[in-house]
C-alpha cells in the first residue's frame, strides 16, 4: 500500500472502519492497549487473518469503544512508548519474522486523540511474534497451531496468490495513479499511442492488470503495476525496499564504496538506466584499431544486461527488508538477489525454464526486456566463454542467490576446481547446443594454442576424475574422445556437487 497517507484520507479511514457493526478477523478496537507483548501478538494475528481474508491490510484502533465504536479517545502513544531501552516501533520489528510492514498514525478525530495501525497482510508464509504464529478467531487472538484448519487454509490461500496480484496501494483516485505510475513510458513499450483521455488510459492498464477497480472505490494499483511502473518505489510501502542497489567498491572487498545508488524507478520505465549505469562502472581496456583507439568493457554488456534482468524476475518478493543488488569490484561483479533458485544451480543451463513471477516474467518479456524461454543463462556462459573469461559462478548464501562474473584470468592461475567448473559449463553449453566437447573445443574455451592439447587433456581428466563430465563412447581411442555433462551420460542424474 501507500507508504504515505495525507490526513484527510487516514480521518476518514478511522470514519469508515468504526461503521463496522463488530470486530472482524483483521478489525480490532482497543483504548488504551499499551503492553508491547500483546500489541506484537495482535500483529502477528492481524496480518496473518488479513491474508486469510484476502485483504491488502488489516487495522487496529485506540481511542475507539470495545462495544459501540464510538470514538473516545486515547493516551497511547506509540512514538514516545518503549520496551526497555528499545523504541517499541523497533522492538517489535525485530520479534516479528518474516518482517511484515506495519505504520502507527498518530490522529485526530473528532477533536479526540486516536491511534491507527495498518499491517500488510502476510505474504507466503504466516507471519510470527517471538517465534509464535498467530491468528484471529472471531475477535480474539491464539497460537495458529491450535487451528490446523485456518492454518491449512492460510497456505492455501497462498497456494492461489501470486505476488503480484497483491495491493501496493488502495483506494485511491484517478489523479494518483497517473501521477505515481509511469504510464507514458508504459505505452511506448506495448507500442501503443497513448490513448486521450484519462480515462481509456485507466481502463488500459486495468486489462493489463496493473491497477483494479477497488471495493472502497477509486482504484487499487497492483504489485505487478508498481514494480513495473513506478516513478519511485520508494512511495509504496513493502516494495520500497526492492529498489535495485548498486555499489562500486574500492577493491576486492566490501571495506571501502567508492559510490552507492538506488534506482528507486519501476523495472520495465528504469531497466535502461540501470543497466547503462552499471556497464559504465565497469572496467575497460583500450583497444588500438587500424585508425582510432576504443574501450572495451572487461566483462561482456550482453552477460551483465542479461545478468540484471535475471536478478530481477526471479527474486522472491516474500524475502521481506532485502532487494536486488549489484556490487561492482576490482575484477569481479556480483548481482544478488532474494530467494533461492527454483532449479538446481548445477542444471541450470538444461532446467525447463520456470518462473517464480510469471505475471512480471510476462510483462518484461511482452515490452521486449527478457524471453521466457530459459535462454537467458545459456547468453551468460556463452558470453563468458566467447571472451575467454572464467565460468559464472553461483552462489546460495542464506535466502539469497549470487551470480559472480570474475575478470580475465589466465586458465594455468585458475585453482582446481575453477577449471573444472569451467569444463563442467562449458560442456553444459555445448550439449545444450547441439555440439560436441573434445580437445579442440576446450582449447578454443580457454584460448589455447594447438601445441597445447596436453593441457586440455589434463583439465578434461581433472573433470572426468571429479564426475562432473563422462565419456560419451568410453570405446574410442583417445584422439576421438568427446565428453557429455554428467546428467547426460548417467541414467540417474547423480554426480557431484551435490
Amino acid at each position: 500500500m501507500a507508504s504515505f497517507r495525507d490526513s484527510d484520507y487516514l480521518v476518514g479511514l478511522v470514519l469508515e472502519l468504526c461503521k463496522v457493526p463488530y470486530e472482524t478477523e483483521w478489525l480490532e478496537f482497543k483504548l488504551n492497549e499499551t503492553r508491547p507483548e500483546r500489541i506484537g501478538e495482535y500483529i502477528s494475528a492481524l496480518a496473518n487473518a488479513a491474508a486469510l481474508h484476502q485483504r491488502y491490510a488489516a487495522h487496529m484502533l485506540w481511542g475507539i469503544s470495545d462495544d459501540r465504536h464510538e470514538i473516545v479517545g486515547t493516551t497511547f502513544s506509540p512514538a514516545a512508548a518503549k520496551k526497555g531501552n528499545e523504541l517499541l516501533e523497533v522492538w517489535l520489528a525485530r520479534l516479528l519474522e518474516p518482517r511484515v510492514d506495519f505504520r502507527f498514525y498518530e490522529l485526530t478525530v473528532e477533536a479526540k486523540r486516536v491511534v491507527l495501525l495498518e499491517i500488510d497482510a502476510a505474504f507466503q508464509r504466516p507471519v510470527s511474534f517471538k517465534g509464535v504464529e498467530f491468528i484471529r478467531v472471531g475477535s480474539a487472538s491464539r497460537r495458529l497451531k491450535d487451528f490446523p484448519g485456518k492454518e491449512e487454509a492460510l497456505w492455501r490461500t497462498w497456494d492461489r496468490t501470486q505476488f503480484e496480484e497483491g495491493i501496493a496501494a488502495a483506494h485511491v483516485d484517478d489523479g494518483f495513479v497517473l501521477k505515481e505510475l509511469d504510464y507514458g513510458s508504459y505505452f511506448d513499450l506495448v507500442q501503443v499511442p497513448v490513448p486521450n483521455g484519462h480515462k481509456p488510459i485507466l481502463e488500459y492498464l486495468k486489462l493489463d492488470g496493473l491497477i483494479k477497480a477497488s471495493p472502497a472505490g477509486g482504484w487499487d494499483i497492483t504489485n505487478l503495476g508498481a514494480i513495473l511502473l513506478a516513478k519511485d518505489l520508494s512511495r509504496f510501502a513493502g516494495l520500497d525496499r526492492k529498489a535495485v542497489r548498486v555499489v562500486q567498491y574500492q577493491d576486492m572487498k566490501r571495506f571501502r564504496a567508492l559510490r552507492e545508488i538506488e534506482f528507486t524507478e519501476g523495472y520495465a520505465v528504469g531497466i535502461d538506466r540501470l543497466v547503462d549505469y552499471v556497464l559504465a562502472l565497469l572496467p575497460a581496456n583500450e583497444v588500438i584499431g587500424k585508425a582510432l583507439r576504443r574501450s572495451v568493457s572487461m566483462f561482456p554488456p550482453e552477460a551483465v544486461r542479461e545478468l540484471i534482468i535475471n536478478m530481477l524476475i526471479h527474486q522472491d518478493f516474500g524475502v521481506s527488508g532485502a532487494g536486488p543488488m549489484v556490487e561492482v569490484f576490482d575484477g569481479r561483479i556480483e548481482f544478488t538477489n532474494p530467494g533461492r533458485p527454483l532449479v538446481d544451480t548445477k542444471r541450470i543451463l538444461d532446467a525447463p525454464p520456470r518462473s517464480r513471477n510469471s505475471m512480471l516474467a510476462s510483462r518484461m518479456r511482452r515490452f521486449g526486456i527478457c524471453e521466457e524461454r530459459g535462454s537467458g543463462i545459456d547468453r551468460v556462459v556463452f558470453e563468458m566463454e566467447f571472451f575467454q573469461l572464467p565460468a559464472p559462478r553461483f552462489e546460495l548464501p542464506e535466502e539469497f542467490t549470487r551470480v559472480v562474473l570474475l575478470g580475465s584470468k589466465d586458465p594455468t592461475d585458475m585453482d582446481p576446481g575453477e577449471r573444472v567448473w569451467a569444463v563442467y559449463m562449458h560442456a553444459c553449453l555445448r550439449y545444450v547446443l547441439g555440439q560436441r566437447v573434445n580437445n579442440q573445443s576446450v582449447r578454443e574455451r580457454f584460448g589455447l594454442a594447438g601445441s597445447e592439447s596436453s593441457k586440455a587433456s589434463r583439465w578434461l581428466r581433472e573433470a572426468l576424475d571429479e564426475g562432473v563430465i563422462v565419456l560419451r563412447n568410453p570405446k574410442v581411442g583417445t584422439r576421438n574422445r568427446a565428453y557429455l555433462p554428467y546428467w547426460a551420460g548417467q541414467v540417474n542424474g547423480n554426480g557431484p556437487f551435490a
